[in-house]
This record gives structure tokens, sequence and C-alpha cells, in this order.
């Protein structure tokens, strides 16, 4: 495994629509390998793929509710949930920022395994606020535009600050 380079915001592979995934096999386990011991090492919870440059739609989550590791492939939301939950947020790519974001508490995904087989899989809590923040990112949304427009300014003042 091969640790990358994380892009750190405002790169502009975090604000592009990463292209789905056509071609699986070991080139595909092997990128989601390296995201993962890329996500360890930062530390996170969860990586995709546009976090390191690479503009495909794979995302690796790790969370004891999910069972541990889990690699989605072309990841989309089917169903969200109207209630909705408030979870603080953060990213690899602006280490040392969070906020609080709300998002629905539950939804329904379908992505495909590192092998190509569909799957549906329900989310609720944690893991479903990690997974919509994950699929924004694919979409070229940062988690940064889901705040208020104060929040976000102050954040990024202090990112500006930090980032010194």
């Amino acid at each position: 495994m091969t640790r990358l380079t994380i892009r750190r915001y405002p790169d502009p592979a975090l604000k592009t629509v990463a292209a789905p995934v056509v071609e699986f096999g070991p080139a595909l386990q092997s990128l989601a390998d390296d995201l993962y011991e890329t996500m360890k090492a930062a530390p996170g919870v969860g990586i995709t793929a546009p976090h390191c440059g690479i503009l495909l739609r794979l995302t690796v989550i790790e969370l004891p509710e999910i069972g541990g590791r889990k690699d989605y492939v072309n990841p989309e939301i089917l169903w969200a949930s109207p209630d909705q939950m408030t979870q603080t947020e953060g990213s690899v790519s602006m280490p040392g920022m969070t906020e609080e974001v709300t998002r629905p508490r539950a939804v329904r995904v379908r992505y495909q395994t590192l092998d190509g087989a569909i799957v549906e899989e329900m989310l609720e809590g944690f893991p479903a606020i990690c997974m919509q923040h994950e699929i924004d990112q694919l979409d070229g949304i940062f988690w940064i535009q889901k705040l208020s427009r104060l929040k976000r300014e102050r954040l990024l003042k202090k990112w500006e600050k930090a980032s010194r």
C-alpha cells in the first residue's frame, strides 16, 4: 500500500465532479487500499479518490457501525429521510477545521463493490452523515458549502490563518 498525497482546500480537484468508475479489477483494489492507508494516516473515517486528486467515484469509509472498512464505488443516494440531524464534520483536506452540519438522518444508497456487484444499503445516524459527506465530495461539493455564509466565512478565515 502507498500513502497518497491529500489535496488541501481550495485545490480544484475538491470542486470537480468525479467520473464514474468503469474498470473493475486489481488497479481499483490497489487504489482503494492506498486510499485506506492515506485515510488512516490523516487520520479520518472517510476519504474519496478526489481528496487525493484522482477524479473517480470511489470512497472508503471505516466505522464500527458498518462493520469496519467499506469501499463504495459509484455511490448514489436513492432516498433521504425527512428527519434531520446535526453532526460535527471536517475533512482530511482541511485538517483541524470542524463545524456542525445538518443533514438527513438516514439514507438509502446504491453502490458497487470493488468487483462491480451492485448493492443497496440503508444507513442511519453517523454512517448516513459520512456517506452524504463523501458523496457530496464526489459531486464536487466541499463540506463547507453546507454551512451558512457566516459560519463558512469564519471557518475560512480560521483556515487561512492556520495555513500560513
